[in-house]
């Protein structure tokens, strides 16, 4: 789920920019850094992350530039302009000053009037809203098809482990036939040894040494074993995302090889186990990057 992408787009002057990179996470987790002006459509952006991804720790970087001069507006404090005049007026009455005010005295008479940026009455406009989730969305779909490709890898990778987890199993089902047949045998060598004074009835023996051998029947934890890999191959091959699926696959897998590795009484069916067990938490690190 690692990836990375980064997606620029000017209009009406206002040039947007967006950077997106992922990394492993177990579920969605996104950190927005954007300027205050863009807080107004902050839900609206975690929105779009939420459609278009499910895993991953997510970082998102927006800012926007203003490649065209702002809109002005020309601003007079008639309050003001109101007592010069009166002053102006006050002392033309003296004689003082002859004429009235022009609008050069206007222009040089300080803080009377001023020219600044046109303020934006609604805040954020639509069209730049628009276009930051316009550029938001090309740069996640350009990340989820960088993490597609490492996901193709990814796949061949999992496949080859499943196959040789499929491999284990088939040595386990051998290994605990051969350990029953083996117990069964030893048990028979045993009570023949015994006394016939205390051998007991032969039909009661056999139904014992049936019952104690079952106990090292595994036939269910390879069936269901064999049905966890099938089951990875349909979500796999699913449309929808799977990794917390097959995530939660692993852990039950884990579980069945633990069982097994406990009936079964064979040196080389533990050293079987161990080799599942590895090959298992070797594919549980790599479903962490599994969307």
């Amino acid at each position: 789920m690692t990836g990375f992408a980064s997606v620029s787009r000017e209009d009406h002057g206002e040039r947007v920019n967006v950077t997106v990179k992922s990394v492993n996470h177990r579920f969605l987790d996104s950190q927005i850094k954007a300027p205050q002006a863009l807080a107004s459509i902050d839900s609206r952006v975690r929105s779009i992350l939420q459609r278009k991804l499910t895993r991953g720790r997510v970082e998102v970087a927006l800012n926007v530039e203003h490649t065209a001069l702002p809109a002005r507006e020309v601003v007079l404090d008639e309050r003001l302009l109101d007592q010069v005049s009166s002053v102006v007026a006050a002392a033309r009455a003296r004689g003082l000053v002859t004429g009235g005010l022009t609008v050069s005295d206007i222009l040089r008479i300080p803080q009377v009037m001023e020219i600044r940026a046109k303020a934006d009455a609604t805040g954020l406009s639509e069209g730049l809203a628009a276009l930051v989730e316009s550029v938001l969305e090309d740069a996640i779909d350009a990340l989820v098809v960088m993490r597609a490709t490492e996901g193709r890898f990814l796949e061949a990778d999992l496949q080859t482990r499943l196959s040789t987890i499929a491999s284990f199993v088939d040595e386990l089902e051998r290994l605990a036939e051969a350990g029953q047949a083996t117990v069964a045998d030893r048990l028979r060598e045993r009570l023949a040894l015994l006394p016939t004074d205390v051998a007991g009835d032969p039909a009661a023996v056999a139904q014992e040494i049936v019952r104690f051998v079952s106990r090292s029947d595994v036939a269910e934890e390879i069936a269901r074993m064999r049905g966890h890999l099938e089951h990875w191959d349909s979500l796999a091959k699913g449309p929808e995302p799977c990794g917390r699926k097959l995530d939660f696959l692993l852990q039950e897998m884990n579980r069945e090889i633990n069982t097994i590795g406990s009936k079964v009484d064979a040196l080389r069916a533990t050293e079987t186990v161990i080799a599942a067990k590895a090959e298992l938490e070797r594919l549980r690190e790599q479903v962490q990057n599994v969307e």
